[in-house]
């Protein structure tokens, strides 16, 4: 079950491959996600010291959840990978240019995952086509419809 989608990275990014992620989160941070109260669209997926990290993720905290924590609503939180896929994604961003870009925060089994996307960088011609490609497909569609 999606909670968060960023459908903003398929319109600027190529998805090459894409990679399931835990996340490590605080008790505040998965009321606030449960509640709908989260935002992946500006945030972005980085490589430190052979660990994973997002950055840029907005979880906006609820006023309900505690009195006594301060909470960071866009504080960097660690990513949970295997270490095969940690450096493959290592080779990739260092060597070939590729971003690491969230897609969609989802539960899976009770967890809240997050999945990211190797991505390379759209230019604008790119995002044209793809639009131009998207409005005929959808016109075909229409066509076919009406055909019947």
């Amino acid at each position: 079950m999606s909670i968060v989608d960023n459908k903003k990275a398929f319109h600027d990014y190529f998805i090459e491959e894409k990679f399931e992620a835990g996340l490590v989160l605080e008790g505040w941070e998965v009321k606030s996600i449960r509640a709908g109260r989260a935002q992946i669209k500006e945030a972005y997926v980085v490589v430190k010291n052979g660990e994973v990290f997002l950055l840029g993720a907005h979880f906006s905290p609820l006023t309900t959840a505690s009195t006594h924590v301060h909470p960071d609503p866009v504080r960097t939180r660690k990513l949970l990978l295997h270490e095969k896929e940690i450096d493959k994604l290592i080779g990739k961003v260092e060597r070939a240019g590729y971003a690491l870009i969230p897609l969609d925060m989802h539960f899976s089994k009770g967890r809240i995952k997050l999945e990211i996307g190797l991505a390379k960088g759209k230019k604008q011609y790119d995002k044209r086509e793809t639009e131009k490609q998207r409005d005929w497909e959808r016109e075909k569609a229409q066509l076919m419809r009406d055909k019947r």
